[in-house]
């Protein structure tokens, strides 16, 4: 049975804009695993200053993600989140 999610990125800012690109489509691929989820909507908010520095990086580029994800999936999805070396920050949480 699939779930609506939110996933907010936080990915690490290149001067090239394609890399950036590579990193929503790799992630888009990380929820669509398998053939029941599917990525809805996604909100590019674009580079923002961050609030403190994280990995000596003092902006970030902002994309949320809205999804419908199988449960089963979402240890894996957040598997490959926290070992990616381009997301500095992510969230994922069911609205209401």
């Amino acid at each position: 049975m699939k779930r609506e999610y939110e996933l907010s990125l936080v990915i690490r800012v290149d001067s090239n804009e394609e890399v950036m690109n590579d990193v929503v489509t790799e992630v888009k691929g990380w929820v669509e695993v398998d053939e029941s989820s599917a990525v809805t909507k996604i909100d590019r908010w674009g580079r923002r200053k961050l609030a403190y520095e994280i990995d000596r990086q003092r902006d970030g580029y902002y994309v949320i993600m809205q999804a419908e994800i199988e449960p089963t999936s979402i240890d894996e999805l957040e598997r490959n989140l926290k070992l990616s070396n381009s997301i500095l920050r992510y969230l994922l949480i069911r609205p209401d």
